[in-house]
């Protein structure tokens, strides 16, 4: 056969070399669509069953490992055969499967948030097309986009897991497996084209008090006295604005509860998994908003556990039935509530309850006052990654003039970022202690005793 030359055919045809046309390769996008199709078509062909897609689809989305791989799995052998193993892909995607299977299927460009590296990011958000991660404290805009079209398609998804919401209703809240939030504001409720998903989840790996004083959370010297202060069993409640690390001591807090003890949790949102702080712990935990709270009030009044979580009391009926239950004399109740000034609790806690059940304000101050023996109030750093123990508040009554005491007993101090410390615990909270756990107590007493010594705060400080 003779030979072919492509240079001297060129020639005759009047083409330099560079000119010749090759075949243009197929961009991302249109891999993604063409594998897409594929997928469809296998699923219309029959030989899948419709409602197993869907669960498919449902598990994958809610992050079930052997569905997200039966999806990669798939798009990997369909990768092969069109050639594609080494097409380019976006740098927020980990693999070219990773980015068609987001692309398609999963969370699209904002998958990149539950990438390793941003594993200490706690939210991210959606609002419009553009997309924000929390690095170091503030809301980045990071470059990539997410069309209106898309959006929709991810909203669709999340509603998969939980089939009783209606795509018409403008507010959202579902849960996925890890416990990420995802929260969705749209239709009446966002402006035009500005419709709103909020991812938030805890980023605290570890519940302890280490881990939290690693982190500049609270002191790294108060570590044996809130050991003490779990043993002895106070109540306690957990205060601050959104986001300054409530929930999270919360969990600290009860992560060091002895484990044979019966304890009930109710929450408004499925946030502290405790069977996996405390696998082997005999607790209840109830999910129940506003009404469902009504209806099972009084069994929890009837319950014979030993302690009692109010995860976050945010209304009068949630504070209503916490006061309750230490009116019985429940111990180790636990509870967090947002509040600006942790002086103003007991009578804030009493406006929430007056206002849904009546009642007077003082009496209703003196019970909140009664119910908790200390409030550990949280604030957010200028850097709002940072969050810090802002001040421990003792409460008491006195018995004879019903006259409420709250006393600061640690205080810190912004510039020096440290704590000081004031020694002083109540009569009422020496008895209750003594006759709890004795030996507890008299550690917590001898801790906060060592404390105040080391830095002696100015009596102004607390006045």
């Amino acid at each position: 056969m003779e030979k072919f030359h492509l240079d001297q055919y060129l020639i005759t045809q009047n083409k330099k070399p560079q000119e010749l046309e090759l075949p243009v390769p197929m961009s991302f996008e249109k891999l993604c669509r063409r594998i897409y199709a594929d997928f469809v078509k296998e699923w219309d062909s029959g030989k899948e069953d419709m409602n197993a897609v869907l669960t498919l689809q449902k598990k994958a989305i809610i992050g079930f490992e052997n569905e997200v791989a039966y999806f990669k799995d798939k798009i990997k052998v369909l990768l092969g055969v069109y050639g594609s193993e080494d097409h380019i892909f976006p740098a927020y995607y980990t693999s070219i499967e990773d980015a068609i299977y987001h692309e398609n299927w999963g969370f699209s460009c904002v998958s990149e948030w539950f990438n390793p590296e941003y594993k200490e990011s706690s939210s991210a958000k959606i609002i419009g097309d553009r997309i924000y991660f929390l690095e170091n404290g503030r809301m980045v805009l990071k470059p990539q986009r997410i069309e209106k079209s898309r959006r929709e398609q991810l909203i669709r998804a999340f509603l998969l897991l939980t089939p009783e919401e209606r795509l018409d209703k403008d507010f959202h809240e579902v849960y996925m497996l890890d416990g990420t939030r995802i929260t969705i504001f749209g239709g009446a409720m966002a402006k035009k084209n500005q419709d709103v998903i909020i991812f938030r989840r805890y980023v605290v790996p570890i519940y302890s008090f280490e881990e939290q004083a690693s982190r500049g959370t609270i002191p790294k010297e108060a570590i044996e006295l809130f050991r003490a202060m779990v043993d002895v069993g106070f109540n306690v409640v957990f205060t601050g604005a959104v986001r300054t690390a409530k929930t999270t001591f919360l969990s600290t807090w009860q992560s060091y509860e002895n484990q044979s003890l019966e304890g009930v949790m109710v929450e408004t949102d499925p946030e502290i998994p405790l069977h996996k702080l405390m696998e082997n712990a005999p607790i209840i935990q109830l999910i129940a908003d506003n009404e469902k709270l009504k209806h099972i009030s009084k069994n929890l009044l009837r319950s014979d556990a030993d302690y009692f979580i109010m995860a976050e009391a945010r209304d009068g009926i949630a504070l209503d039935t916490v006061v309750k239950i230490a009116s019985k004399g429940t111990r180790r109740m636990k509870s967090t509530f947002h509040s600006r000034d942790p002086m103003d609790f007991c009578y804030d806690v009493a406006s929430e309850i007056v206002k849904n059940f009546g009642g007077n304000m003082d009496s209703t101050a003196v019970k909140v006052a009664k119910s908790f023996d200390y409030i550990f109030h949280f604030i957010q750093l200028k850097n709002k990654s940072q969050k810090r123990l802002k001040g421990i508040y003792e409460m008491s009554v006195n018995p004879k003039t019903k006259e409420i005491s709250v006393i600061q007993i640690c205080k810190y101090h912004f510039i020096k970022d440290c704590w000081s410390w004031h020694y002083e615990i109540s009569s009422e909270k020496r008895q209750s202690g003594e006759e709890e756990n004795g030996e507890a107590f008299l550690t917590m007493n001898e801790q906060l005793k060592l404390l105040s010594q080391k830095e002696e705060m100015m009596h102004d400080e607390f006045s």
